[in-house]
């Protein structure tokens, strides 16, 4: 048996992220920038209006001028101005040849097909956005490694970008072992649970932006969960176990990964809960075996699973450590590191009721998980420990 820290040292040391794939821009958000991004022309085109207003030719102690046109956003016809003549202008609009600033509507007053200027503060230039402002053809408009926001979706689009090549979301296939589990919805036999770690498990997959996701259900028999298995192997990155880890007469997940030429990189870590945990590896594809305890599977899930996950697309742990401050003493044996569902807020964090694997409802209040270190037995209130702060 192992420790939660040389468990997260094998994962880590044993995830390789997944090859660059090209996507539309439009399917792009939330991946990682596998390459630099160049802009392929100017932005702005040309010279721009900043604002509704006149455009003009700037000079001291500018008077009055003659209207003799007007420019729209989006006109493809070029015109000039001359000598004391002024366009109306509106925003997006290219200015007319001549013509360098842009005065505000509200800074002028209009009569008889001239314009009065009344903006002391008018400069050269003023409201008037210059060609390749924003970016200039064959700059760097975005480099390798950066997270595309809907902003930087948004900035890709308005320099011209189609397509952009990004570290691809990994697949997952989940599998739920078991004879005692039901679907929610259908009557329970006697003997018989609800089974909900493939929900919770999807929906924190899906939280994540991870929507490749394959659930598959087998039955506590060896050569059912060999098929089952091979046939998750067959298009995931991750295949993702509940249940069957541990030593019972019924439990084949580590047998049945044998089987599947998986090879093991450890069983059973010195924690609680989760004691049971299981993790492989088959060429470049891992293979996690969750305790089959809802809060179990939940708390290997955000300890070990999701920064894996987040490694295989190079993205950043949304699994924020913090130091946080116990509201209540609390005691456990020595000898396993423990994961309490708790509450966090103003710095100071809380363990909740209900802390057994089996129970999923204080799980379902807790916005963090409490880790009170292997070695220790007794934690004073107010004592600073480590918390896991959960994403939202």
């Amino acid at each position: 048996m192992i420790t939660v820290a040389e468990a997260k040292t094998i994962i880590n040391n044993n995830v390789t992220p997944l090859a660059a794939i090209n996507l539309n821009l439009a399917q792009a958000s939330g991946h990682i920038l596998a390459e630099d991004s160049y802009a392929n022309c100017d932005i702005p085109a040309f010279r721009q209006s900043a604002m509704d207003g006149y455009a003009l030719k700037f000079e001291e102690d500018l008077k009055e001028l003659t209207i003799t046109g007007e420019m729209a956003a989006g006109t493809a016809i070029k015109s000039a101005l001359k000598a004391g003549e002024t366009h109306r202008i509106f925003t997006g609009a290219p200015l007319p040849e001549g013509a360098d600033t842009v005065i505000m509507q509200e800074k002028v007053s209009v009569e008889n097909g001239k314009i009065w200027l009344q903006d002391l503060n008018l400069k050269k230039g003023l409201n008037a956005r210059e060609k390749g402002a924003e970016i200039s053809a064959g700059d760097l408009a975005m480099s390798k490694g950066n997270l595309l926001t809907p902003a930087a979706i948004g900035f890709l689009a308005g320099i011209g970008i189609t397509t952009v090549s990004v570290f691809p979301m990994p697949k997952v296939a989940i599998i739920v072992t078991g004879k005692e589990l039901q679907k929610p919805g259908l009557t329970l036999n006697f003997g018989q649970v609800y089974e909900s770690n493939s929900y919770s498990l999807t929906a924190a997959l899906k939280n994540e932006g991870i929507t490749e996701i394959a659930v598959f259900e087998a039955d506590d028999e060896l050569d059912i969960l060999t098929n089952v298995l091979k046939e998750a192997l067959a298009n995931a990155d991750v295949v993702l176990l509940t249940g069957g880890v541990s030593v019972g007469d019924y439990d084949f997940v580590i047998e049945a990964s044998q089987r599947c030429g998986i090879a093991q990189l450890f069983h059973k870590v010195k924690q609680k809960p989760g004691k049971p945990l299981y993790f492989g590896k088959k060429e470049q594809q891992l293979v996690f075996g969750l305790p089959g305890n809802p809060s179990s599977v939940l708390s290997c899930y955000y300890n070990y699973v999701l920064p894996c996950l987040k490694q295989l697309s190079q993205k950043e742990n949304t699994v924020l450590e913090l130091k946080a401050v116990l509201t209540m003493a609390y005691q456990k044996p020595k000898g396993l590191t423990h994961f309490l569902k708790g509450f966090y807020k103003n710095g100071q964090a809380s363990p909740l009721n209900a802390q057994d694997s089996y129970r999923l409802s204080s799980f379902a209040q807790a916005n963090c998980l409490i880790c009170l270190p292997e070695e220790e037995e007794s934690f004073k209130e107010k004592q600073s420990v480590t918390i896991l702060l959960l994403p939202s």
